[in-house]
């Protein structure tokens, strides 16, 4: 989900009115200001409208300063007093709402510097295999990006997004040129044929090896750790600026790329993380608006065409609520 800098600013200016309108009434001047608002461009009302009901959902979860169940006639406005007391509360709603309407977004799909970029890409809850020139092929999870960049030299992909896995073909007389990932600011070269790369920040990412062996390096040394690592058969690595190249030991490969299988496996993992990859693979939003959930511990099987109904019983065995809005479901 992204916005352009304009629309943003129409969004801020949303979740300002929406605030003020349910914490008390208008001031004349204040209705004229906002009548002029709304006149000023068509894309403002409904704007305001969707801000509105995203106040009026955080309003379950006590959020809300103080209901308005009806509006005062013109001539019995007045100005509302900004006492020390409700000015916090007021710009923490106005914080929550925002939030929340910036992470939903008005313009959805990837952003243009991504669309720019990439030669293959899928959207939410599309897997996709992707046949290369040379014979290796490029398995696509839901909400990835990779570009190619083939020259005489080595064979190179470039994910700009999500995770996928690749099966390379490997070298010989017929192909003399080494098979390279790079993302995040890492490189993994495979010395084998088959691995899956995740791409988690714009500079942290993490390896599986499925088959025989990769090496995974750093584009410039990290501010600690090792700077390079070979990794063998069923090993896992994540690597970063800070942190350098680190085995993980721990890693359940066959779980981080269960989406293969055409399910989700979550072992004892965060709310949060188990939101953020339900959002991959299924069309709207999920947006956890209370931070004390983020580490309640999940586990679990989700089908990949099932994700609606295993929201409902995740929010079910979590004894969490759930409300509907336009293409968002709220979690609290």
């Amino acid at each position: 989900m992204s916005q352009g800098p304009e629309q943003q600013i129409i969004t801020e200016a949303a979740a300002e009115w929406a605030v003020r309108l349910h914490a008390g009434a208008l001031s004349e001047d204040a209705r004229a200001q906002l009548d002029l608002w709304l006149a000023a461009d068509e894309r403002h009302a409904p704007a305001l409208r969707f801000a509105e009901q995203t106040w009026a959902a955080l309003g379950a979860l006590a959020l809300e300063p103080r209901p308005v169940t009806h509006r005062q006639p013109a001539a019995a406005i007045r100005p509302v007093p900004m006492t020390r007391r409700r000015r916090p509360i007021r710009w923490a709603g106005r914080a929550a709402v925002l939030s929340l309407v910036l992470a939903v977004g008005w313009i959805s799909g990837p952003t243009l510097l991504l669309q720019m970029q990439a030669d293959y890409r899928t959207g939410a809850g599309e897997i996709r295999t992707v046949q290369l020139a040379d014979g290796s092929s490029v398995e696509l999870d839901a909400s990835s990006a990779i570009s190619i960049d083939y020259d005489t030299r080595e064979r190179r992909i470039r994910l700009l997004s999500g995770s996928a896995v690749f099966d390379v073909s490997p070298m010989g007389e017929a192909e003399t040129r080494p098979f390279v990932v790079q993302s995040a600011g890492g490189r993994t070269r495979a010395l084998g044929t088959q691995f899956v790369v995740g791409r988690e920040s714009s500079d942290q990412a993490w390896v599986g090896v499925l088959q025989h062996s990769v090496a995974v390096s750093l584009l410039t040394p990290p501010v600690q750790g090792a700077a390079q690592q070979t990794l063998e058969e069923g090993q896992s690595a994540r690597y970063s600026a800070q942190e350098g190249v680190q085995k993980l030991p721990g890693f359940d490969l066959n779980a981080a790329t269960s989406w293969r299988r055409g399910v989700l496996v979550f072992d004892r993992q965060p709310l949060a993380h188990v939101i953020e990859q339900l959002n991959r693979y299924r069309p709207g939003q999920i947006v956890l608006a209370n931070p004390a959930l983020a580490s309640r511990q999940v586990s679990g099987v989700f089908r990949l065409e099932m994700l609606d109904s295993a929201l409902h019983t995740l929010t079910q065995e979590l004894h969490v609520q759930r409300v509907e809005l336009a293409g968002v479901s709220l979690v609290y």
